[in-house]
């Protein structure tokens, strides 16, 4: 009796097994090609005070002084502010009403912080010195009740220009205006001017070239093209300032987090991350950062999959001010790495992978 349930139990598993394989995202084809970059990871980067912990990796972003923003989910939504050096310096606006589970933080060009939350619905700007200086997007009010929960197949109310369904992500283009991921629900991206007034959106669900399936992550060259980390639909789509498409990435894997460099040679990270729920079948698919052209050719790629000093575990966030020393926040490792990149000599266009 023993041995035939054991036999039975082996059959089950075997079975659950392959069938949890099948559905498993196939790993980017670009990371059998691209060449790999050697890179480190600085031990114990970001020095918390005492009492004071991270929670999940949610944002981080750097300033032109190199000072380092980390958006946090740990008891509560939290952002702090640390120095070049890690040091922690203080936290910013604590007891927000606009916080509640952070997504995003990005700093522009003026060292404004930008925060969003997918649990307020709002964006937040803070000044440099850490004042509330514009707020986009509304919070859900207590008094107006739960909303009831639609039906299988219902289809999602169309967006409105101020409101926000699950948001994600900024950008701003070279004349400052706003360009915020909408992504879980509303599976748009939505412009502002400078002033926050709204201008336009493109995007609704589904897969066709324009549509989009959790805009998850957004970032800008210096042309003002818009690049959107599609990642239901496991492509970078990439739009002009006016967000007409121009062209689409694929074979990058789940694109969680983008970031452009500056500089007059700008190149695009991109994450190819997906969370393994204990499940080392669906981490092996997971933990590498591709280093591209913006035209799409692939130039290199590191990283793996693992929650060990210079292991990804979800990259949910990059900060790419230095091309060669980059930030990142783990959102199931709760930490911030900073990793530095060794490139040996500068990968030809004609050995590199495009991307079709």
């Amino acid at each position: 009796m023993i041995r035939r349930s054991a036999f039975v139990v082996a059959i089950v598993l075997f079975v659950a097994g392959s069938a949890f394989a099948q559905n498993v995202p196939p790993r980017a084809t670009a990371f059998a090609t691209a060449p790999d970059i050697p890179y480190e990871s600085v031990p114990n980067f970001l020095k918390l005070p005492p009492n004071l912990y991270l929670g999940e990796g949610i944002g981080v972003a750097r300033n032109s002084k190199g000072q380092i923003f980390v958006f946090t989910r740990s008891g509560r939504t939290r952002l702090f502010q640390f120095d070049q050096n890690g040091n922690f310096v203080r936290e910013i606006g604590q007891g927000l009403y606009g916080f509640e589970m952070a997504h995003g933080v990005r700093v522009d060009a003026q060292d404004n912080i930008w925060t969003v939350d997918e649990g307020t619905n709002m964006v937040v700007k803070f000044s440099p010195d850490g004042r509330v200086a514009m707020v986009l997007g509304r919070r859900p009010e207590a008094v107006e009740g739960l909303t009831a929960t639609e039906a299988p197949g219902t289809p999602a109310p169309a967006a409105q220009p101020y409101r926000f369904n699950r948001p994600t992500d900024i950008t701003w283009d070279p004349a400052g205006n706003i360009f915020v991921a909408d992504g879980y629900n509303n599976s748009r991206v939505a412009k502002y001017d400078k002033n926050g007034r709204f201008v336009k959106s493109v995007g609704s669900r589904g897969n066709q070239p324009g549509q989009l399936n959790t805009p998850h992550s957004i970032t800008s060259d210096a042309q003002g093209n818009i690049y959107v980390a599609d990642r239901g639909n496991r492509r970078i789509q990439v739009f002009d300032s006016d967000l007409n498409l121009k062209k689409s990435f694929d074979n990058v894997g789940a694109p969680w987090a983008v970031c452009i460099t500056p500089g007059p040679h700008q190149y695009l990270y991109s994450s190819n991350s997906n969370p393994d729920n204990n499940n080392s079948l669906l981490a092996a698919v997971s933990g590498e950062i591709y280093k591209m052209e913006l035209d799409g050719t692939i130039v290199g790629k590191f990283g793996k999959p693992g929650k060990q000093l210079g292991e990804f575990s979800t990259v949910h966030a990059i900060d790419c001010r230095n091309e060669n020393e980059l930030v990142v926040s783990e959102i199931t490792a709760w930490r911030v790495q900073k990793i530095i990149l060794k490139p040996q000599v500068q990968t030809s266009q004609a050995n590199a992978r495009r991307v079709q």
